[in-house]
């Protein structure tokens, strides 16, 4: 019987592993569909700037989470004891691993909002310093519920703020910081003439949808498997994701008047703000998350474009992650309560505070780092620079190769 028993766990650990592994590699392949998302939408003299920063970030996002956030976050130390190198087949390891995909996510979205005119190795510190301390305390808070924050929001309104996977931890705290970038690069050279918008077109429409459907095929790994082990698997979290999807895409293309641009980018909005309540809300309540998400992106990126001069967010990151992640936040409480045919267990003043706190602490860490990395060494390349293009100022090299 010992033997049996012993086999059973074996199995149990082994899956588990091999479970939040599949999750940790579909995260990953995210990465590509940023990237490609950021080349498609970029101009052509700044596409091979755009999959570099991808690369190098998540490179630079992998060590500092394991050596200084991932224990800022859940206390976790890897040099602590040899046990957890192969204890339960890895399973902490892989993890860690599954977590930090998400962690780099933090630099991909930023990515998007300051193309086009950021310096490289300048952005590349400040991203370093935002996932090793900016993102992991508020993923701490959330998650693994440090300094009892978790526990006040429970005695005060009900229930702890619920963010299943990272509506507002990853994507919302994603979207704050970029905000904070954004406002203190300023403008594109050339974005107004004479007082008016000058809209630079997406060069490349394949490579932005080949983006957006990478992003949304991973997205599947990137909620559901946020269970972390098979037990805990939910059909409901995939059907949830998918009909939130369905309704980004739809209100996205009414909106945006069948704009390839809105239509591939309705889907993610959708995506970012059922992450929060996925497991909890009924897929009719689902459908409208994402629908409101697909609309408040096409609304807000179309008056921001036309209206704030000093916010040039290239990708629209900043409604797309950043206010879509505050709303999905906000919608768990809604939605996922039993009147509206959810599970329960949310109260919609938890996840009104629990939104803002993580919005405050992404755009005052935001500011602070950017503004700190700003007066050190600035954050812009030279009028020249620009106009010559990221490709050939930083990499000397041209996506389209000599003509």
């Amino acid at each position: 019987m010992d033997h049996i028993n012993s086999a059973v766990e074996t199995l149990v650990s082994s899956s588990n592993t091999l479970f939040i592994l599949l999750g940790a590699i579909m995260v990953f392949a995210m990465h590509a569909g940023f990237a490609f998302l950021e080349v498609g939408t970029v101009r052509h003299k700044n596409q091979v700037n755009a999959l570099v920063k991808i690369m190098t970030d998540f490179a630079i996002s992998a060590l500092v989470y394991f050596f200084v956030g991932y224990q800022i976050a859940y206390g976790i130390n890897f040099f602590d004891s040899a046990a957890v190198l192969s204890e339960n087949n890895g399973y902490a390891l892989v993890k860690f691993f599954f977590l930090m995909t998400f962690a780099a996510a933090i630099p991909a979205i930023i990515s998007g909002g300051v193309a086009e005119r950021a310096k490289f190795y300048p952005m590349l510190v400040s991203a370093a310093v935002i996932v090793g301390l900016v993102y992991p305390f508020f993923e701490g808070l959330i998650w693994n519920s440090n300094y009892g924050y978790q526990a006040w929001l429970e005695a005060q309104f009900g229930a702890p703020f619920h963010d299943f996977a990272g509506s507002v931890v990853v994507h919302g705290v994603g979207g704050w910081v970029a905000l904070a970038a954004i406002m203190l690069l300023g403008t594109r050279n050339g974005r107004f003439r004479n007082g008016r918008l000058v809209a630079f077109a997406p060069s490349n429409i394949p490579f932005l949808a080949l983006g957006a459907w990478i992003l949304c095929i991973g997205w599947f790994g990137f909620n559901v498997m946020s269970a972390q082990t098979l037990d805990g698997v939910s059909g409901l979290v995939a059907v949830n994701s998918l009909m939130a999807m369905v309704g980004g895409v739809l209100t996205a293309m009414l909106i945006g008047k069948n704009d390839p641009g809105f239509i591939h980018n309705g889907p993610l909005a959708g995506l970012v703000a059922i992450c929060a309540g996925s497991d909890l809300m009924h897929p009719i309540g689902a459908l409208m998350t994402g629908g409101i998400a697909g609309a408040l992106f096409t609304v807000l990126f179309t008056w921001i474009q036309q209206n704030l001069r000093n916010v040039d967010d290239v990708l629209g990151v900043w409604p797309l992650h950043g206010i879509c992640g505050a709303w999905g936040g906000i919608a768990a409480g809604i939605f996922g309560q039993s009147y509206a045919g959810g599970l329960g267990g949310v109260t919609f003043m938890a996840q009104l505070v629990g939104t803002l706190s993580g919005l405050a602490i992404a755009l005052i860490g935001g500011f602070a780092v950017y503004g700190i990395t700003k007066a050190l060494s600035g954050l812009r390349l030279s009028e020249e620079q620009e106009f010559d293009g990221a490709d050939l100022s930083i990499h000397q090299i041209s996506s389209i190769g000599k003509e």
